[in-house]
């Protein structure tokens, strides 16, 4: 992993570095006690879901999701996982280095399966949902905001934190991590980190 640079108006990227760390055993830690407590359902796997994600990240950058996800999804029963769903979703990402650089900016599009499982409720007003998934990205610029990423194609990873807004869960808020790499695919592979807040609606 490439080592950060401490510039003003940067992010720590240790930071970044320490979620990705700890991860994998976060949400394995997660998943199971998801699995061994009693837990809502998740939605009506028969509507079509759209969101806006708003983003920021690694060296003062800022992004925007536009998502879409169709009717199709399937519900899965896997091991010491339990109940999941898995969901397909499509996107328009765009990005934006703010300060000296500000008018550095590209975009992308991505696919990506979505994992999703219903985790036990504090109120049944509010069901929550714990998401992940990896799936792939096309980035119009290798060299943007002071960064080359080594690729226009990248790997989009995500785990989030999805709270319905009513009990059919048509309304919800998304709390994300979201990171982009080249997956070793070139020498430069610096990576992108994004925490993000994005609301989704199903129809």
């Amino acid at each position: 992993m490439k080592s950060s640079k401490n510039n003003s108006g940067t992010i720590d990227k240790s930071i970044f570095h320490t979620i990705i760390s700890v991860k994998p055993v976060l949400l394995f830690t997660i998943v199971l006690l998801s699995f061994q407590v009693a837990a809502a359902q998740l939605p009506d796997k028969d509507k079509q879901v759209v969101a806006v994600e708003y983003m920021t990240g690694t060296g003062d950058m800022h992004g925007m999701r536009i998502a879409y996800r169709p009717n199709f999804n399937y519900d899965l029963e896997i091991p010491l996982i339990g109940a999941t769903r898995l969901s397909w979703e499509t996107s328009l990402n765009l990005f934006d280095l703010h300060g000296s650089a500000r008018n550095e900016a590209t975009y992308g599009i991505s696919v990506s399966p979505v994992f999703s499982k219903a985790l036990p409720n504090l109120s049944d007003d509010y069901p929550l949902t714990l998401e992940f998934g990896i799936g792939v990205a096309y980035v119009h610029e290798e060299k943007f905001g002071g960064v080359d990423i080594g690729s226009f194609y990248q790997f989009e990873d995500r785990l989030g934190l999805l709270i319905g807004l009513d009990k059919s869960q048509n309304s919800e808020i998304a709390v994300r991590y979201i990171h982009y790499s080249n997956g070793g695919l070139n020498t430069k592979n610096p990576g992108l980190d994004f925490l993000s807040v994005a609301y989704l609606y199903r129809f």
